[in-house]
């Protein structure tokens, strides 16, 4: 009975201040400690020559590509219109039948909605704040999907705040142009700190929710020129408005990008140490770079959205791990980070690659094809069998642009790529490229065949001629580790139990599985890895016995070579002018 006279009054509500949308959306949070909002998302079906109307609750959130069956969180669904109950009934996972009889007007649905996962892909509602996720909130009706959505949101008695990048229209109240802009818009609510600025006369928000000790001018400042940094890529700002929600929690989580927007999960005590602000830095450039890349330079697979199933594509090494790249490298364009320290970071994040085993098993597209059962459902034999496509793609990103500026003698780079696909697909065509245009795009700019790189370093697994590349810029290429004679037994440990083996390694020939709790050593007590390795050389004889499956095992271990590899990358004493030119373009040393 509650729901019905909540129903009512969201309806006179939403048709007092608004009234050409054909579906509405009212949220309310009276009791924010339950984790729950109350939704009546009402329905124009006067136009409707069926007797009934489908609502769906999307089962994934772009930018996240995991099926999370949102629709598991729904409860107490009902319908009516007017006064009337109407008959509705769950037909699939997510989806919800309403009837209704000819000559109705509106459908009224109410419905609850459980949110207590904190994280940039959920809804979140506690007695603090409350944060929506639409995908995760919101039912929608395909064939309304190209029409506007009116939002209106009644918070919580104590919250006294609203921040989203959807169109205000008065009070608490939202327009969206269609349900892809909806989904795309998230929404803090409470009482977080809003600080307004502009980039390039653009207005920006930062919705700053959670205690953090940070230093707001110097912050806003340095978000400003990451912001015109990222903008002079492309050349061009497609937004006239856009928001930073920014949740400063223990431990962050990372950031999800989004049209007008982004949401970015952070550890509160980062703003307090260099490396730990420049991590935020770093999350928020690669968050608003999207707003170029995968949010108008994108895939053509990813939009329009297919909410209910898996949208594949083979370029989110090139969506997500370049956005990583860029975001490297605008923090060296702005001079957050020197060259040197790039350097150091570049000659380990490649080692982190290289000494991944799946990125010699899988390559860059196909990682990408697979996020939606590898990526976020990672076990112990993922480092294995598979490669991040974050970490991929911006190893990749980096070597691609030196291909290009080697290639073009410092005239071009991989921001020439950019500006292509930007203007070509998003301003001209108003869609995605495919696999062949994305490839194209490289030998136009280029001015030679990208087609042999893509075989053997995106649908390949080959590595890059490191060296080589890297010598035409002037710098070295070693492995520190080369001539070192380093012991390697190839497993983690936590707790006594073995986590994770490298395939290939002494562990793994020796028998050794994850989930074989270590007893003894060569007769010894186990007290850990590190203890156990302390004097250890190359060659020797480990004997462990283990506990497998409730019984004592005993495997003999030959202590191996390392095959890990760390890179260095270091200039040489004496570059010729070419190789000081390309480097002044790599490295934006002007």
């Amino acid at each position: 009975m509650f729901f019905k006279k909540l129903g009512l009054l969201a309806l006179l509500f939403l048709g007092f201040h608004l009234s050409a949308a054909p579906i509405k959306h009212y949220i309310q949070m009276p009791f924010p400690h339950s984790h729950y909002f109350e939704v009546t998302t009402t329905v124009d079906v006067s136009q409707e020559k069926g007797k009934f109307i489908d609502l769906k609750m999307a089962s994934w959130t772009p930018g996240s590509y995991l099926i999370r069956e949102f629709a598991k969180n729904v409860e107490q669904i009902s319908a009516l219109s007017g006064n009337v109950d109407l008959p509705i009934s769950k037909i699939s996972k997510n989806t919800w039948r309403v009837s209704f009889q000819p000559g109705t007007k509106t459908v009224q649905v109410n419905y609850q909605v459980y949110a207590f996962e904190l994280s940039v892909r959920t809804s979140f509602l506690d007695d603090v704040h409350g944060y929506i996720n639409p995908a995760s909130v919101l039912l929608y009706v395909d064939k309304f999907s190209k029409q506007p959505h009116e939002i209106s949101i009644v918070p919580y008695k104590d919250f006294k705040k609203v921040s989203t990048a959807l169109k205000n229209v008065g009070g608490f109240n939202y327009v969206a142009k269609d349900l892809d802009e909806l989904i795309d818009s998230p929404i803090e609510i409470g009482n977080h700190q809003v600080w307004n600025f502009k980039v390039n006369n653009i207005p920006h928000q930062i919705a700053f929710f959670g205690q953090a000790k940070v230093d707001s001018l110097k912050f806003i400042a340095d978000v400003t020129k990451m912001a015109e940094t990222a903008q002079q890529v492309v050349g061009q700002h497609p937004c006239d408005h856009y928001v930073f929600i920014i949740h400063n929690i223990q431990r962050g989580t990372g950031g999800l990008e989004h049209l007008y927007s982004t949401t970015c999960s952070v550890s509160r005590s980062a703003y307090e140490t260099p490396g730990g602000y420049q991590g935020v830095m770093n999350l928020l450039a690669h968050e608003y770079f999207h707003l170029w890349n995968v949010k108008r330079i994108r895939p053509i697979a990813l939009g329009p959205f297919d909410y209910e199933n898996e949208n594949y594509t083979h370029n989110l090494w090139f969506s997500e791990g370049i956005t990583s790249y860029y975001a490297d490298l605008i923090n060296l364009r702005t001079k957050m980070v020197s060259p040197d320290s790039y350097l150091n970071d570049l000659g380990k994040e490649i080692s982190a690659v290289e000494n991944t085993p799946g990125a010699h098993v899988e390559s860059a597209a196909s990682s990408s094809w697979d996020a939606w059962i590898k990526y976020y459902r990672p076990n112990e034999n993922s480092r294995n069998s598979t490669v991040s496509y974050y970490d991929k793609g911006a190893l990749l990103g980096g070597i691609l642009n030196m291909w290009i500026i080697q290639h073009t003698s410092g005239a071009k780079s991989l921001d020439d790529v950019f500006k292509l696909l930007y203007t070509a697909y998003y301003l001209k065509l108003g869609r995605g490229f495919t696999d062949a245009e994305l490839e194209n795009a490289f030998t136009t700019v280029a001015g030679t065949s990208a087609t042999g790189f893509f075989k053997d370093h995106i649908y390949g697994v080959k590595s890059p001629d490191y060296a080589g590349i890297f010598a035409k810029f002037g710098y070295t290429w070693t492995d520190v580790n080369q001539g070192k004679s380093i012991p390697f037994v190839g497993l983690s440990v936590a707790n006594n139990r073995i986590t994770s083996i490298y395939k290939a390694g002494p562990a793994y020939l020796a028998g050794l599985n994850v989930g074989d709790e270590i007893i003894q050593v060569n007769q010894a007590d186990f007290t850990g890895l590190d203890k156990v390795m302390a004097d250890k050389k190359v060659g020797d004889l480990l004997t462990l016995k283990v506990k497998r499956d409730g019984l004592d095992r005993t495997f003999e271990l030959k202590v191996l070579q390392t095959p890990m590899k760390a890179y260095e990358v270091q200039p040489i004493a004496s570059p010729n002018d070419s190789q000081l030119n390309l480097r002044k373009k790599w490295l934006a040393l002007n």
